[in-house]
C-alpha cells in the first residue's frame, strides 16, 4: 500500500515546468503535489490546440535535447514509433487515396526530419543563413558582394558585444545581419536589436555563425544518426523526436500519470495570493471558475507563474521599494497564432526531399518579407501527418504574430484577424484567399519574456525570493529566461532535487547558461 503523504508541494502551472515537477515529486512517498493551473488547457505554451481534428502546436516544438535525463524520460513517457520509414509509409498511404494509419499504440514519438527556411525576396533561404552557392545566387551579384566584404569585415574588426545586433554582426557580417536579422528580430521582440542584450544571442544561438553552418555541411556525411546530436550545433540538428499527435498529447499523458499516481491537478484556478510567515510559504489563495477563493496549505511551493505576478501575489513579506518595481515592469511578448486550413498552397517542393503532391517539407518557415506582420509559418502536416484530419485534402498551417497585450493586434476581433492573416499570405504568394476551408485564432499571454529594460536588474528580484526557505522558481516564466521544453523541464528537476535532498537553489538557476543547452526559436 502506498505510504500516506505528509507534506503538500503546490506546484504554480501545468505546463512543461509545473508537470515534470509533479511528476518526479511522486517518486518521494511523502510529497503530495497539488498543480493549479490558471487556464482550462495542459501544457502551456506546449499545449496543443485540437481545431476539428485539426491539431495546433502553440510555438512550434521540437523534441530534442543534449541532456539524456530529459531524452530518457520523454521516451519512458511515450516510446518511439517502431515504423522507421514512416515518411515512406504516409506517402504511400496518402498517394492510394488512405489516411495514414501505422498499426503503432498512439501514444508514441515519431523521429521526424527537420526542415526549416526562410522566406524573403518571396524566395527560400536556408536555415540558417549562409553564404552557400544557391543563397548567393538568390541575393544577386550586388548583394553577394556586400555579404562577403561584410563579413570579412566582421572577422576582421570585432564589435564589442554589447546588444545582439553587435552579437549578430561578428557572427554573419553587417550585410546578412541587416537582411535577415535585423527586421525579422524586431518583429518578434518589437524592440531594435541594438536594445536587446547579447546575452540572449549566447543563450539561444550561441554557437551558430557562418563558419559553424559551413563546418556541419562538411562534416554531416559522417556523422552518426544518433537522435541526439551532441556533436552538432542545436540549430543545425536534423532529426527530432515529436508525439504522434503533437506536445499536448505528451504533457495530457504526464498529467493523466500525475492524477493516476495520486497527485491532483486543478484548471481555472488563478493563484492570487501567496502568503509567507517567518520566510516561508505557508499557503496560497487560488480563484476558482466560480469565482470563489480557495486557501491551501503547503509545505513547498514551486512557482512557474510570471515572477511579475508572483511578486505582486506575496502576503506577509516585506517587499523592497527596487524589487517590486523590477519585478512589476518586466516585459513579455505575447503571442497570437491563426490556423488556417487550406485545400492547397501556392508555394511549391523544389527541394530534393519527397513530398506528398510536391508540398513544401517544411516544419515551419520563416516569414522575412518587410511588408507583412507575420513572423513564422507552420506547416503541421510536417510535424505529424496525424496533425490533420484530412492529411491527403487539406494542409494544415500556422501563422505567428508576436504583439504586446492591450496593442492594436490584440485588440483585433477574431473575424478581422483572420482576414488580415489571410490577405497577408495572399499578399506574398503563399496561398490564395479561396484556398482557405476554415480558420481559427488562439491568444497566448506572456508567451516570451523579454530581454530588454528591467530584465537587467532580475537579480535583485532572484536574490530577493531565494530568500523565501521553500518557494522554488521554475520554467520559462518562473525565471524569466526564454528557456526551451527542456530547459525548463530541467529546472524542475534541480527544484526537486533541491527538496529532496537539500542541494542550494543555485542549481536551479544554472539550467540554460551552459554552452551545451543553445537552441534557436
Amino acid at each position: 500500500m502506498e505510504k500516506e503523504k505528509k507534506h503538500t508541494a503546490v506546484i504554480v502551472g501545468a505546463g512543461p515546468a509545473g508537470l515534470t515537477a509533479a511528476y518526479e515529486l511522486l517518486k518521494n512517498s511523502s510529497i503530495a503535489p497539488v498543480v493549479l493551473e490558471e487556464s482550462s488547457a495542459i501544457g502551456g505554451i506546449s499545449q496543443t490546440v485540437n481545431f476539428g481534428g485539426n491539431r495546433m502546436d502553440i510555438g512550434g516544438h521540437r523534441f530534442f535535447s543534449k541532456n539524456d535525463r530529459v531524452m530518457n524520460w520523454w521516451c519512458s513517457m511515450m516510446p518511439l514509433q517502431a515504423s522507421p520509414a514512416l515518411d515512406e509509409l504516409l506517402l504511400g498511404a496518402a498517394e492510394s487515396g488512405e489516411q495514414p494509419s501505422p498499426q503503432d499504440s498512439d501514444r508514441v514519438m515519431l523521429r521526424r526530419r527537420r526542415v526549416s527556411r526562410i522566406f524573403f525576396l518571396r524566395k527560400f533561404f536556408p536555415y540558417p543563413i549562409s553564404l552557400s552557392l544557391a543563397t548567393l545566387a538568390k541575393l544577386g551579384l550586388w548583394r553577394t558582394i556586400k555579404a562577403g566584404c561584410g563579413y570579412i569585415a566582421a572577422k576582421m574588426h570585432r564589435l564589442p558585444e554589447d546588444s545582439l545586433e553587435n552579437f549578430y554582426i561578428n557572427r554573419f557580417g553587417r550585410p546578412l545581419y541587416s537582411l535577415f536579422f535585423e527586421g525579422y528580430t524586431q518583429k518578434v521582440w518589437g524592440v531594435h536589436p541594438s536594445q536587446l542584450g547579447a546575452d540572449w544571442g549566447s543563450q539561444r544561438v550561441k554557437g551558430l555563425s557562418v563558419s559553424a553552418v559551413i563546418k556541419d555541411a562538411l562534416l554531416r556525411p559522417f556523422r552518426s544518426k544518433d537522435v541526439a546530436q551532441k556533436g552538432v550545433e542545436t540549430s543545425l540538428i536534423e532529426e527530432f523526436l515529436y508525439p504522434k499527435y503533437g506536445p499536448g498529447q505528451l504533457w495530457e499523458c504526464v498529467a493523466g500519470e500525475v492524477t493516476e499516481k495520486g497527485g491532483t491537478l486543478l484548471k481555472d484556478s488563478r493563484v492570487e495570493q501567496v502568503n509567507v510567515e517567518n520566510g516561508r510559504v505557508v499557503s496560497v489563495v487560488y480563484r476558482t471558475v466560480c469565482g470563489s477563493l480557495v486557501t491551501r496549505e503547503c509545505d513547498y511551493l514551486l512557482s512557474s507563474m510570471p515572477l511579475k505576478d508572483l511578486v505582486a501575489a506575496l502576503r506577509g513579506v516585506e517587499i523592497p521599494a527596487q524589487v517590486a518595481q523590477v519585478a512589476a515592469t518586466l516585459p513579455y511578448r505575447d503571442f497570437i497564432t491563426v490556423g488556417l486550413l487550406v485545400d492547397r498552397m501556392k508555394i511549391k517542393n523544389h527541394t530534393k526531399l519527397r513530398t506528398y503532391a510536391s508540398r513544401v517539407p517544411d516544419t515551419w518557415i520563416y516569414i522575412q518579407e518587410r511588408d507583412v506582420q507575420v513572423g513564422r509559418l507552420q506547416v503541421f502536416n510536417n510535424w505529424s501527418p496525424y496533425m490533420v484530419a484530412d492529411y491527403k485534402n487539406t494542409i494544415f498551417i500556422g501563422l505567428e504574430y508576436f504583439c504586446n497585450e492591450g496593442d492594436a493586434l490584440w485588440q483585433m476581433s477574431e473575424k478581422d484577424f483572420i482576414a488580415m492573416a489571410v490577405a497577408e499570405l495572399e499578399k506574398i504568394d503563399i496561398i490564395d484567399a479561396g484556398a482557405v476551408i476554415k480558420a481559427h485564432r488562439v491568444k497566448m499571454k506572456k508567451a516570451y519574456p523579454a530581454y530588454h529594460g528591467s530584465y537587467y536588474n532580475l537579480g535583485v528580484v532572484r536574490d530577493f525570493l531565494d530568500g523565501i526557505e521553500n518557494l522554488y522558481c521554475i520554467g520559462r516564466n518562473g525565471q524569466h529566461r526564454y528557456n526551451n521544453m527542456d530547459h525548463s523541464m530541467l529546472t524542475a528537476f534541480a527544484a526537486v532535487d533541491c527538496i529532496c535532498t537539500g542541494a542550494p537553489k543555485s542549481a536551479l538557476w544554472s539550467v540554460n547558461s551552459e554552452s551545451d543547452y543553445h537552441e534557436e526559436k
